[in-house]
């Protein structure tokens, strides 16, 4: 008698628990979170959606939903303008974890800054970029330069003369500017004898 009813009793039960989640077949949202995105154009994608992150946002949901098993992997397909982003945790299988949630951390681009030594003969030339606390030291001899610390997007940079050489006395032509998404390699160090 008690299993006659039990078993009625557990049916009813599970019927109502698969009603109430929609028939047992679960669904989970594609959220995240975003640091340091300045610029628009990011666009991520995963399981055949495309999405446009616009510019200062800090999270983002996918259209659409994954059902329970599906894989997915979030990539950047696009990264924004003047950026780069990594995406963390980007894939996972469909209900494995309670929700989905990725983490993207965008970073500004940088740019060597640097150009040509002509005349210099002995050691000692050291050159600096504005409030940098880097300092280059040139080799007698040296024809090229690349400055210690790169310049991020959109900063401006100013290369002077911290220290004249030995023998010769030296000058910065096309020193100061504003960086952009490549290197700066049109500076010119002209050094002539004192």
């Amino acid at each position: 008698m008690t299993k006659s009813f039990l078993r009625p009793a557990i049916a009813l039960a599970l019927a109502l628990s698969l009603a109430a989640c929609g028939g047992g077949k679960a669904t989970f949202p594609i959220t995240g979170t975003i640091s340091g995105l300045v610029y628009d154009d990011l666009v991520l994608s995963t399981n055949g959606m495309d999405l446009k992150v616009p510019a200062k946002a800090t999270t983002f949901t996918f259209p659409n939903t994954l059902d329970y098993g599906e894989v997915y992997a979030v990539v950047q397909t696009k990264p924004p303008a003047h950026q780069n982003c990594e995406v963390v945790r980007g894939t996972e299988t469909a209900g494995r974890l309670a929700t989905i949630s990725i983490e993207v951390y965008c970073t500004i681009n940088t740019a060597i800054v640097g150009g040509t030594i002509t005349g210099l003969k002995s050691a000692g030339l050291q050159l600096t970029n504005g409030s940098d606390p880097a300092v280059l030291t040139a080799l007698a001899a040296d024809t090229a330069f690349l400055m210690p610390n790169k310049v991020p997007y959109g900063s401006t940079y100013g290369i002077t003369v911290l220290t004249q050489p030995a023998t010769e006395t030296c000058s910065v032509a096309n020193g100061t500017g504003v960086t952009g998404d490549v290197a700066v390699t049109n500076i010119v160090v002209t050094c002539v004898p004192k």
